[in-house]
């Protein structure tokens, strides 16, 4: 069962929300929060699998909760997934720093919500197709071309596989693609996290579109 935290300041919506995620009978609410010091306090008090974060709240805003959230060594293992309105890439950017592993719009389709729930439950990234947008117009304009000094340290197979995660490939399929094993994969992908000193997947997707390699795996 996958547990779930909802920070979202309006009643009616939060309960939409807890209904469509409860749907399938494998996500369950903990918790309900109106706003982001809220949202911190329940998620401490509940310990959820998954934090559903809106951005625009009263108090202490989405993004700020975020990173309380994401940066505390207690709540190690929690992810959040922002789920809001706004595509603004300012708003993007600053929720993929603060530590989202997951950034939807609430347009989303409720069989695709459920899904994004379990999938960065599984400690895989999730974007909406305008925040992918967002993340590669954002390395275009910090980067012409690939950030070498970034990647200088790291294996020629650890770019290829920081380029795999970059394309939103799991394991799996980067395996596959690099004629490895899967557990090999996973090893790779732990060794880039502490490499690049990233706190999730999310954060080597981010990286990967930075540096320009999210394109360049065959």
């Amino acid at each position: 069962m996958i547990r779930v935290v909802i920070a979202e300041d309006e009643p009616l919506l939060r309960g939409g929300l807890r209904a469509l995620a409860e749907h399938d009978g494998d996500i369950t609410v903990v918790g309900e929060a109106d706003q982001g010091g809220a949202a911190l306090a329940r998620t401490r008090e509940t310990r959820p699998d998954v934090v559903l974060m809106d951005v625009r709240m009263p108090g202490l805003d989405g993004i700020a909760a975020t990173q309380l959230i994401t940066e505390d060594p207690e709540l190690a293992g929690i992810v959040v997934l922002v789920l809001t309105t706004f595509a603004e890439d300012d708003t993007v950017v600053e929720a993929l720093r603060a530590g989202a592993a997951g950034y939807l719009l609430k347009d989303i389709a409720p069989a695709d919500l459920r899904a994004a729930i379990r999938t960065v439950a599984g400690g895989h990234p999730v974007l909406s197709p305008d925040a992918t947008a967002t993340v590669m117009r954002a390395a275009a304009r910090a980067h012409s071309g690939v950030d070498t000094d970034l990647i200088a340290h790291l294996a020629p197979r650890e770019v290829e596989v920081l380029a795999g995660v970059g394309q939103g490939l799991s394991n799996d399929e980067i395996a596959a693609a690099l004629f490895i094993s899967p557990a090999t994969a996973r090893t790779y992908v732990s060794r880039l996290l502490g490499k690049l000193e990233a706190r999730d997947r999310a954060q080597l997707v981010v990286l990967a579109h930075r540096t320009g390699l999210a394109g360049t795996q065959d």
